[in-house]
């Protein structure tokens, strides 16, 4: 049993344990009531005013977090100006450097092309020269052409009557004559009868200009009438004749000849044939009178130079490297020549070409400035819902910063 004093009238009675514990349980019960009550309170303004601190500090974030943004957007935007004032400057300035380049190319370009064009202006009137004298010159020769054919006729119609029986020979020594008088008043022209050597050719001929030799010719005259057995060719006697040149001190050997008469080689003229030996000529009958004048002619233009070796020879000068030096010369200067004209005709060709060359470029100079002045209308239809296209992030970034892509600004 236990005693429990009541603390408001202090009367004391006495209770059992059942009893006992149904009063404390009860206290317990209510206290514990009012504890949880208590706590449950303090947990509410607790809650309360965390999550009234959330809020705060999430508002605080948000608007250091807005204003972070935004801090970002203008610099953003503001380095956008910069670069994109930057770039019209470059714009502006590439356009200018530009423009100067190709007018001052153009205007370069259009100088050469004067000058080409003048070039060719002068090159075609020097050609239309040389193509006249050509023509003068091809005529003259067709004219020529057309008197030797007319001479051969004669010849053959002779040679079917009154040259009957008779020799080649017999038949160039009578042409000579007739022009000896008048033509070659100061020439040798006599059979060779010098068999020193053992072989001579049939006729020399000899030309001077004051006692001095400024040509000599060895001949030999082959016919095919006679030659009655076996059928030769020119060139059988290529070596024999030009053994007879050399050993008789003569500067040209000339065969004239009727072999071969179906062979057009040596039907179309004079033929040279110093490629197998030195200064060797082959001729028909008709081109015998021709072609000592052509020789004689030629050998006149260096009559002068002959006359000064002959001095200085008679003045005991050695003159062999002298004359060979000015042969050379000679040669040399005939290839010269040669080199030359092929060089004007490739100057020509490359006036031609450059002509093409400097058109091309001014055609890519204008494609140029085209491409640049699409450029520069690219650039001006530039605007920030073309750079945002696509690009959600920045959109959204320009959006919450007020300001509308679209074109319109919130603010």
């Amino acid at each position: 049993m236990e005693q429990i004093k009541c603390p408001h009238c202090g009367e004391v009675f006495t209770i059992d344990e059942s009893g006992y514990a149904a009063i404390v349980s009860q206290i317990r019960d209510k206290e514990f009531e009012k504890l949880v009550e208590k706590n449950k309170k303090e947990l509410e303004d607790n809650q309360q005013s965390v999550i009234d601190n959330a809020v705060l500090k999430s508002k605080s974030e948000s608007e250091k977090k807005i204003s972070e943004l935004e801090a970002k957007i203008n610099k953003i935007e503001s380095d956008h100006r910069l670069i994109i004032a930057e770039k019209d400057s470059e714009i502006k300035e590439l356009k200018k450097d530009n423009t100067r380049a190709v007018e001052d190319a153009v205007r370069q370009e259009k100088e050469k092309v004067k000058e080409l064009q003048n070039t060719i202006k002068e090159n075609e009137l020097t050609y239309s020269l040389e193509l006249k004298n050509k023509d003068e010159i091809h005529e003259k020769e067709i004219k020529y052409k057309d008197e030797e054919i007319a001479r051969v006729k004669e010849f053959k119609l002779q040679q079917s009557t009154k040259m009957v029986g008779e020799s080649l020979e017999r038949f160039c020594e009578e042409e000579f004559n007739k022009l000896r008088s008048a033509a070659f008043q100061t020439a040798y022209f006599e059979k060779d009868n010098d068999i020193k050597s053992g072989s001579k050719g049939d006729f020399i001929f000899r030309d001077y200009s004051d006692d001095i030799e400024y040509i000599s010719i060895m001949f030999e005259m082959k016919n095919e009438n006679d030659e009655t057995k076996t059928k030769h060719k020119n060139e059988d006697f290529f070596k024999e004749l030009d053994k007879d040149r050399r050993e008789k001190g003569c500067e040209y050997a000339v065969l004239v000849s009727m072999l071969e008469g179906d062979n057009e080689y040596y039907n179309t003229g004079i033929v040279d044939v110093s490629h197998k030996y030195p200064k060797m000529y082959v001729v028909r009958p008709h081109f015998f009178i021709p072609v000592i004048t052509l020789l004689r002619n030629a050998a006149m233009n260096n009559l002068e130079d002959k006359k000064a070796l002959v001095e200085m020879q008679s003045k005991n000068i050695d003159v062999s490297t002298f004359e060979s030096t000015l042969l050379d010369f000679k040669e040399r200067f005939g290839r010269n020549y040669e080199l030359a004209n092929r060089k004007f005709n490739t100057a020509i060709d490359e006036i031609d070409k450059t002509i093409s060359h400097l058109q091309k470029v001014k055609e890519e100079l204008l494609a140029s400035d085209n491409n640049l002045r699409l450029a520069n209308n690219k650039l001006d239809d530039l605007t920030i819902k073309k750079l945002t296209k696509n690009n959600p992030t920045m959109q959204q970034m320009f959006e919450e910063a007020g300001v509308d892509i679209k074109g319109k600004n919130k603010g």
